[in-house]
């Protein structure tokens, strides 16, 4: 889909514009992004299998929800609307905790796609049982639930594993230290 988002600065300033998400993504406009990383009291994270239809890193395993965030619409309503799309939870506002910002620019098909995005990075607890999760199709290919100690070994070995995206690890990192803290 071809969502119009809001276009920011490459310091994350709002311009006032807006331009569909092909367009962003052609010309290198930067934009804002969801980011949510569900936990369980039991100390377990929510990993998303991207689907095989994803131009960018199908099949790898990442944040547990995210997506770009819709022209007007804010971090939170984003990310609300996001978590109902892909995997079918309803949240309430007041659950989710803003953990951080972080820039994202990487160039994808041979330059055809060069996303500049800010991660709006949320985290927030997950109380439903895996099994009661519908993945949305198109976006998600499975939802797996890893303790913290079995994301960490899995991101240790990430340039050969073809698990977490390599390159992120310092993102990964940063989301599970900020997960612990939050659960002990």
């Amino acid at each position: 889909m071809d969502e119009l988002l809001d276009i920011v600065t490459n310091k994350g300033k709002p311009t006032g514009t807006t331009a569909l998400k092909s367009i962003a993504h052609a010309k290198g406009l930067y934009h804002n992004t969801i980011h949510l990383w569900l936990f369980t009291a039991k100390g377990e994270i929510l990993l998303q299998q991207r689907s095989h239809k994803k131009l960018i890193y199908p099949l790898l395993w990442d944040v547990s929800v995210a997506g770009h965030i819709d022209a007007g619409e804010t971090f939170i309503e984003a990310a609300l609307r996001e978590t109902k799309e892909e995997i079918g939870l309803q949240l309430k506002p007041e659950k989710l905790q803003h953990i951080g910002v972080f820039l994202h620019e990487s160039s994808y098909g041979n330059g055809k796609i060069q996303d500049n995005e800010f991660h709006q990075v949320f985290i927030g607890e997950l109380n439903v049982a895996l099994q009661d999760l519908v993945p949305q199709e198109d976006e998600v290919e499975a939802l797996k639930l890893v303790s913290f100690e079995e994301f960490e070994t899995l991101l240790s070995h990430s340039e050969t594993n073809q698990h977490f995206i390599a390159s992120n690890a310092n993102y990964y990192e940063f989301v599970l230290k900020a997960i612990k803290e939050t659960t002990l």
